[in-house]
């Protein structure tokens, strides 16, 4: 049964809607989320009509495009998933879907190659990966780095589109420290990816913290906070914030700073190949190894990546770093030693 793309972007909206359980969906919300999607993917300011929904809703029931959606009606009025695990997006792609994204990877790959869409080219592949899977029944011929056990990934959209529509998003939020998650307003400005994890920088409304930077994977559940006053972003500039930091852990004003390390002969090339920052350079090379410099702030994230070249890498400054470095060594060095004769013992009798 031919889909045209516009039927495309409603079945997605009310799949990620009914995904969403922490909001009741009427109708009309439905038909306004439609409405809304089309005007942003689309640029179609005409409003959705009820027929038209509800025309969706019965055919993502049906098997006619094998979706074949559990869609109930909970106190006459709300609609949501009976399988709360349900979503078109876990079915196989049909042959209407494959065409799309065959127009879609076309259109991309005109734009390879243009330095202004570097970004690109990662993308078209993976998705040329995907449509070769997808029609040879085959195995991928690249293996991208994922993390399927991911969480907070299905709340990227409704920030992404918060951000751009400047709207306040009510969340609720528990930090690993926290015993139970706390729910509070948010202006959000950009959302951040580092090490397959995801991230939004953005002013809470209740704390006194001038700029949060929060994981998704920590929030339980986001919505709308239409009645609250977005907060514009005067305090950084967004483009640069994240240019001094290896990571994402940074408060407002921390100053950056010159580190530097020696890196030994055999694993330079590592370093060379693949930088720890945008910044670094290659300050001298003597019998022990290449000296390498960056500027960044010092945070969590620097430690742990320097950390995990071991004895390979000696920090020779700040002296604030090397000593916290020494300490985290000489931390490793003792757990080792003090409990391996307990730990030992008790993995060999297992």
């Amino acid at each position: 049964m031919p889909v045209n793309r516009n039927a495309l972007v409603r079945f997605r909206t009310i799949d990620n809607c009914l995904k969403n359980r922490y909001k009741k969906w009427a109708l009309e919300d439905l038909i306004d989320a439609c409405s809304d999607a089309l005007y942003e993917y689309e640029g179609i300011d005409k409003g959705v009509s009820r027929r038209t929904v509800q025309a969706d809703i019965e055919l993502m029931r049906s098997n006619k495009l094998g979706y074949e959606a559990p869609i109930i009606v909970v106190d006459k009025k709300y609609y949501t998933y009976s399988d709360k695990n349900y979503s078109i997006t876990n079915i196989p792609l049909t042959n209407q879907d494959m065409q799309v994204l065959s127009e879609v990877a076309g259109l991309l790959k005109q734009f390879k190659g243009f330095n202004h869409f570097a970004d690109v080219n990662e993308m078209v592949t993976k998705l040329e990966d995907k449509i070769y899977v997808q029609k040879t029944s085959g195995t991928s011929v690249i293996d991208f780095e994922k993390n399927d056990n991911l969480k907070g990934l299905e709340f990227i959209e409704i920030i992404r589109k918060a951000i751009i529509s400047r709207t306040v998003l009510c969340i609720s939020y528990q930090s690993f420290k926290a015993r139970h998650a706390s729910t509070f307003c948010i202006s959000p400005y950009l959302l951040k990816e580092y090490r397959n994890r995801w991230f939004v920088l953005c002013l809470s409304h209740q704390r006194n913290k001038p700029l949060l930077t929060l994981a998704l994977d920590r929030i339980v559940a986001v919505e709308e906070a239409a009645k609250e006053e977005y907060l514009e972003n005067t305090l950084v500039d967004l483009s640069t914030y994240y240019s001094d930091v290896l990571g994402v852990t940074k408060s407002l004003n921390q100053k950056h700073c010159q580190v530097v390390f020696r890196v030994d002969h055999e694993n330079a090339p590592y370093v060379i190949t693949k930088p720890l920052h945008h910044t670094q350079k290659l300050l001298a090379e003597n019998a022990n190894g290449k000296v390498f410099s960056i500027r960044v702030i010092l945070n969590f994230e620097l430690e742990r990546e320097l950390l995990g070249f071991g004895c390979k890498l000696k920090v020779l400054g700040p002296r604030i770093l090397v000593k916290r470095i020494r300490e985290n060594l000489a931390k490793a060095s003792e757990s080792y030693t003090s409990d391996e004769g307990e730990g030992g013992r008790r993995i060999n009798q297992s």
